[in-house]
């Protein structure tokens, strides 16, 4: 844990925080908190700052804290990702955010079982928990919206161009795209929209579809890779490609 990330609701009108749970748990085994000493802390979709030990008790530690001005930026890349099995969607959770996504967008498509879209992983009690993980780690304090679409056809048609503004680029993940990522974002865009598929891969329909709605394709080689590695990979490779046309 990088950060202390505080729900603004905990933050008293005097400044003061009280943390009674893991995080003061980490703060006096980890962070050896002690009366005076200063940790880095962050306001749940808002700015950072730095807590002051005031209290430290065996069950509590008390922090007066104090926020910058400005919060973090949005991070630059929103994910359209088919719904992939729940224990790996289990592990991704913290991943996609440390590494930084705006928006999370968890669709379906043809080679998707059906059942996945019952598990408790997708309720927002399970994955919240799980994305300020990621966030504390990164010393982040960007919340991802998240969105589970069941139908992708009827999205892309009728919702894709109110979550996602035609200036952010959008591009899909296949190994038959004839484009580099680097290609694609010739035009120097400030955000991207990043689709990735399911494990069995985009069928030809579905890759048209994308395509009629504004998607370029592009490849990162002939290598089939599991959901968990490609999106890793991919948000890596996109995030640093948007950083380089700054």
């Amino acid at each position: 844990m990088n950060l202390i990330l505080i729900d603004p609701q905990e933050v008293r009108a005097d400044g003061r925080v009280r943390l009674d749970d893991q995080r003061a748990a980490h703060a006096r085994d980890v962070l050896r908190a002690s009366p005076g000493k200063i940790l880095r802390v962050g306001l749940l979709n808002g700015p950072l700052g730095k807590g002051t030990v005031e209290r430290k008790t065996t069950d509590s530690v008390t922090l007066y804290c104090e926020w910058e001005t400005d919060a973090p930026l949005r991070p630059p890349v929103d994910l359209l990702l088919a719904m992939p099995r729940p224990k790996v969607l289990k592990r991704l959770w913290a991943q996609l955010a440390a590494l930084g996504i705006g928006r999370i967008i968890l669709i379906n498509a043809k080679k998707v079982e059906r059942f996945y879209f019952d598990t408790h992983v997708l309720k927002p009690a399970f994955y919240t928990k799980r994305l300020i993980e990621g966030l504390q780690q990164a010393r982040d304090t960007r919340l991802p919206d998240v969105t589970v679409v069941k139908q992708l056809k009827p999205f892309l048609e009728d919702e894709m161009n109110a979550l996602f503004p035609k200036s952010e680029k959008r591009i899909i993940a296949d190994p038959s795209g004839p484009r580099t990522v680097s290609q694609c974002l010739h035009s120097a865009p400030k955000r991207a929209c990043l689709a990735v598929g399911p494990e069995g891969g985009w069928t030809s329909y579905e890759l048209k579809l994308f395509e009629k709605h504004g998607f370029e394709a592009f490849s990162v080689g002939s290598r089939i890779l599991r959901t968990d590695t490609a999106c890793i990979a991919l948000i890596s490779l996109l995030a640093e490609s948007l950083r380089n046309k700054v």
